[in-house]
């Protein structure tokens, strides 16, 4: 368990309420606070039709945060209906830290990402696991239907401004970062989960799983 106490004692200027908060920065401009919506409309619908690329955040019982990252054709993500809308699981590794997350805490926050696109929309609501057929079915890819599909009862939506996606370059390769010096998934898996595998079985182990176990 982390120590807070021990935490703070490390800085000499910590922010504990928002009162504080806003009398070092200030307060958010009126159009900030007022762009949440509480429904999927035209423009949400469309940015999310174009999304291939989606993080999920969920809580566990003991206030554990996980972020899980979600990837698929544009559009993957189907919007049911203005308050509705369907994520489908794909073959993955099991640990199914959303899933059980939920279980205990239904709340979850979705940020949709457009390649190109420097804007980011979030949304936010309830959410349950379920295996209807038909919707399975209707979110099958490569003929492969999704195990379960998280759906999500929306409760508020809103568009994030530009400035993140705009300091990291994200979109301009001119300023990625040289990967030169950044580990393998292999090489982390090895050290992270104390494998006794060589580091190349374990690439070729990883390599078979996404050529042959992708749907």
């Amino acid at each position: 368990m982390t120590d807070l106490a021990a935490l703070r004692a490390r800085f000499t200027e910590v922010i504990d309420d928002e009162t504080a908060l806003r009398a070092a920065t200030g307060d958010a401009h009126r159009r900030a606070l007022d762009k949440v919506v509480e429904v999927i409309d035209d423009h949400a619908r469309r940015f999310i039709a174009a999304a291939p690329f989606a993080f999920i955040a969920s809580a566990g019982p003991d206030g554990t945060i996980d972020v899980s990252p979600k990837g698929d054709p544009a559009g993957f993500v189907r919007v049911l209906d203005e308050r509705t809308l369907a994520i489908p699981d794909r073959p993955g590794n099991r640990r199914y830290d959303t899933w059980r997350n939920l279980f205990a805490n239904p709340a979850v926050g979705v940020i949709f990402v457009v390649p190109g696109v420097d804007w980011t929309l979030r949304v936010s609501g309830k959410a349950i696991l379920v295996r209807d057929p038909a919707l399975r079915a209707d979110l099958a890819e490569r003929g492969r239907l999704p195990d379960q599909v998280l759906v999500v009862a929306v409760e508020r939506v809103l568009a994030h401004c530009p400035k993140c996606m705009i300091r990291s370059g994200l979109w301009k390769p001119a300023a990625w970062p040289d990967t030169a010096e950044v580990p393998s998934l292999a090489e982390t898996l090895v050290a992270h989960a104390r494998i006794g595998d060589p580091v190349e079985v374990v690439a070729a182990s990883l390599e078979e799983g996404n050529r042959e176990r992708l749907y």
